[in-house]
């Protein structure tokens, strides 16, 4: 099937939908057996999509969990309360105490905190490394080495790592290494991660997959390999989701293709009239040569979205918070992927590297693009320069 028609079909098996066009909400916690044999049967097949009890899954968590898998291209996807909890059970379901791993200088925030925090508490050693390494990345493996975490783009500086090349050098050194991707931006349909060579990819689905910022949500989809230990550690770890909140990411799904498009076209018309701004040093949007890893981009990624940076030639905090506090289209908050559109602004993203060295002091601002008129939403930022320079 092509991209647009599995978008609609996916996780639609008549065992889910039994006749109905979406899947139903399944509610439970106890699931109920008759016969000692049928209860039996459950414990056996509970791995399989078999109802057993309410943490393993409803039909409504499999359909989901179907479709992710079918969107993805792997061999299973677990689900997840948040994309925050997504990362964490899948890098705590591969590593152990002694373990090292290799973190891309990039990562999300919270992301970071867990290493330095959590993995660091149980002797889990943790390196950081610049997003634009490449092959060069076995430079950095190490005997231990048990996980090799990338993020494209980075979540707030948009570099484009070379996922191929890491996942090829990475495999060659050991092929016991699992390699996982933040795919986010990309959401399930604008990067097959495992034509590439990742092992296990995570999406905060709470972003595009939801797509109305209206639950929080996340998954991660692994290959054959490594699919029956992720599945069993979160399970163990005790992750599951509330069907109620995974039906609205599946009615997300149906208009995820329309709605990246949109998205990806205003943007891009956002994008390139910044690039004429006086006030804006370079505009860090990966469709755009100005963004490092562009090249990468061109060659691995079928579609953009709404999320992308810009940098500010001149600091000047009051200036900025100008700006910021009159806007009217955009909004500040700490998500994106939704239907409206947002702005928020970072004046330190130096100390947020400790293996590379981010080349300007001045603030850095992220942009969602929703789904507004793109006219109005130039005519917000228009706005919002001037009271900027009225400060200058």
């Amino acid at each position: 099937m092509k991209k647009d028609t599995k978008i609609v079909n996916a996780g639609r098996k008549s065992k889910w939908t039994q006749g109905m066009v979406n899947p139903p909400v399944y509610r439970a916690s106890t699931i109920v057996f008759d016969s000692v044999k049928e209860m039996k049967h459950a414990a056996v097949n509970r791995a399989k999509q078999v109802p057993f009890y309410g943490r393993r899954g409803t039909p409504t968590t499999f359909a989901f969990a179907d479709a992710m898998t079918e969107l993805e291209g792997g061999a299973g996807c677990y689900v997840y309360p948040c994309g925050t909890a997504a990362i964490t059970s899948a890098i705590l379901s591969f590593v152990k105490s002694g373990d090292h791993i290799l973190m891309v200088d990039t990562a999300y925030e919270p992301t970071r905190d867990f290493c330095s925090k959590t993995l660091a508490r149980i002797g889990v050693d943790v390196t950081y490394y610049d997003p634009m390494i490449g092959r060069d990345i076995g430079d950095l493996i190490q005997d231990n080495t048990s996980i090799v975490f990338l993020e494209s783009p980075g979540s707030l500086t948009m570099e484009i790592q070379d996922v191929p090349g890491i996942c090829q050098v990475a495999h060659q050194k050991n092929e016991d290494i699992v390699v996982m991707l933040d795919n986010t931006w990309a959401s399930p349909i604008h990067f097959q991660p495992f034509e590439y060579g990742v092992d296990v990819s995570v999406q905060a689905a709470t972003k595009y997959v939801v797509g109305h910022s209206d639950c929080m949500l996340g998954t991660a989809t692994a290959n054959k390999k490594c699919w029956p230990v992720l599945r069993e550690n979160s399970y163990l770890l005790g992750q599951c989701a509330s069907p109620d909140d995974i039906y609205l990411a599946m009615r997300g799904i149906r208009t995820l293709g329309v709605r990246l498009n949109q998205h990806q076209q205003a943007s891009l018309k956002v994008a390139t009239w910044l690039q004429t701004r006086p006030e804006v040093e370079t505009v860090l949007h990966p469709a755009l040569e100005s963004c490092p890893g562009h090249e990468h981009f061109k060659r691995d990624f079928v579609g953009g979205n709404g999320l992308f940076s810009f940098v500010l030639k001149q600091s000047n905090p009051q200036a900025l918070n100008a700006m910021l506090d009159g806007m009217h289209h955009f909004k500040m908050g700490f998500s994106w992927g939704g239907y409206e559109s947002l702005i928020l602004a970072n004046s330190n993203i130096k100390s947020m590297r400790t293996a590379t060295n981010w080349l300007y002091s001045t603030p850095l601002v992220r942009l969602h693009i929703g789904l507004e008129d793109v006219d109005d939403l130039i005519a917000d930022l228009d706005a919002g320069f001037s009271r900027l320079n009225a400060l200058l």
